[in-house]
């Protein structure tokens, strides 16, 4: 949806227009990033990482690394950029952050956040870039707070600047080419630059132009450019309330301070937005095209696995369904605990595991062989990991329990000796019988 004349809470029109729920859909995720359909992409990643069967995780992502870069997807530097056909810096006049129509979503919001930021750190010793979406909460009109949580790669850049008691630079794009904003949100691992994999995406690489106000580069195509600093010895402040993609309001929190030294835009720019609640909203879209895509690498490490699906209703890290071609006794358990090592799979709170069969896409049949096939104690695993920070129901932040349920068929070897049923099914002929009869009545309707 995009409004072209949004009008503010002090009644005025902006001058820019606001793209809100632009990755809303299937259709438009794969629209987004040039495609029919996101499978189109996932096809292309495994078709990286076949060429040398890799021996771990570890090494699947650096094949992937390496099939990226060959496809000549690796950023690169350019004299001048739209981004910065119009420069405001922070103390020659202007109403900064005030000029750009960031949204206040929810009644309790702490205040207008940015949703869809790209924000830009590099590790002040390897000068590895990370591009993570972290939302920033508008303080004034030329500060804001970087709600980065434990685990992410910028908090960890944030704390090697602190260590060495020099400002951070920080640069936050908004819009630009769609397939930014995705890469932005990718659970890629270490190592592999996210502007490389949108220039995959793309299958053109990203251009780069240094920024104004700091030692930074930024993409050339942006709609805007928020550039700035985290003082390493300055005092958190206080971020939230904000209505999250949970469905309930993150409470308030210290986070860094984020001082704005320069705001760039195109002419004309367009402020992407989203609007996070109670799913399924356009982040469920998101997360459902980064699985699609990044199969084939967990495939690659887990030849059991079949399909896996993350359910709107689970909120990504909540809960996790994934089907297996079970050979051997305990094997579900097997996949469950390596899927937790996984990156960011280590949040997730539930994983049900099903047999090939099952369309782990289908709650309801999903449901119905964890109704039907799961005897609690003995197919329930529980072990203690870290949490994702904005799970309000661990007894403490960061830490709290996950369980694994297999709902597979159970095999000797796993303490069933009754028998295994033969599940009910109408046979071949009768189902296609009823395929005719079904045809021929749709026919006669017409």
């Amino acid at each position: 949806m995009l409004f072209e004349k949004p009008v503010g809470p002090n009644g005025e029109e902006s001058g820019f227009p606001v793209l809100i729920n632009g990755y809303g859909s299937a259709r438009r995720m794969a629209l987004a990033l040039g495609k029919e359909n996101v499978e189109e992409i996932g096809n292309e990643v495994g078709a990286l990482v076949k060429a040398k069967p890799p021996a771990g995780l570890g090494e699947a992502w650096d094949l992937l690394k390496k099939g990226l870069e060959l496809r000549h997807a690796r950023p690169v530097s350019v004299g001048r950029g739209a981004c910065q056909e119009v420069v405001k810096k922070a103390g020659e006049g202007g109403g900064g952050l005030g000029e750009i129509p960031v949204l206040k979503t929810w009644p309790k919001d702490g205040g207008p956040f940015l949703t869809l930021p790209q924000v830009i750190t590099e590790d002040p010793e390897t000068k590895e870039r990370n591009v993570g979406m972290y939302r920033m909460q508008v303080l004034g009109p030329w500060e804001a707070a970087l709600h980065w949580q434990l685990h992410k790669v910028g908090a960890r850049h944030g704390k090697k600047y602190r260590e060495m008691g020099r400002p951070m630079p920080v640069a936050v794009a908004l819009g630009g080419d769609p397939a930014n904003a995705f890469a932005a949100t990718a659970p890629l691992p270490d190592g592999i630059d996210e502007y490389m994999f949108a220039g995959f995406l793309r299958r053109k690489s990203v251009s780069f132009v240094p920024a104004v106000s700091q030692p930074i580069q930024v993409p050339a195509d942006a709609d805007f450019v928020i550039e700035g600093t985290v003082d390493p010895a300055g005092e958190p402040v206080d971020e939230g309330p904000f209505g999250d993609h949970t469905g309930f309001y993150t409470p308030v929190d210290k986070y860094p301070r984020f001082r704005v030294t320069a705001i760039t835009h195109r002419k004309g720019a367009i402020y992407p937005a989203t609007v996070v609640g109670k799913p399924p909203m356009e982040d469920f879209w998101l997360g459902s095209a980064s699985v699609r895509i990044l199969m084939p690498v967990l495939k690659m490490n887990f030849p059991e696995l079949v399909d896996l699906a993350l359910p709107a209703e689970g909120i990504f890290h909540n809960l996790v369904f994934v089907s297996l071609k079970k050979q051997y006794p305990y094997q579900a358990f097997k996949l469950m605990h390596g899927l937790w090592g996984a990156g960011q799979m280590m949040f997730t709170k539930m994983i049900v595991a099903v047999d090939e069969q099952v369309n782990v896409h289908d709650t309801s049949e999903v449901l119905f062989y964890l109704g039907a096939n799961v005897d609690p104690e003995r197919d329930m695993i529980f072990i203690k990991g870290p949490s994702d920070s904005l799970d309000h129901a661990t007894s403490v932040p960061n830490v709290g329990s996950h369980v694994g349920i297999d709902a597979t068929r159970k095999l000797p070897g796993e303490g069933y000796a009754r028998g295994w049923p033969e599940e009910c099914r109408t046979s071949p002929e009768a189902a296609a019988r009823a395929q005719t009869l079904l045809a021929a009545a749709r026919g006669n309707r017409r």
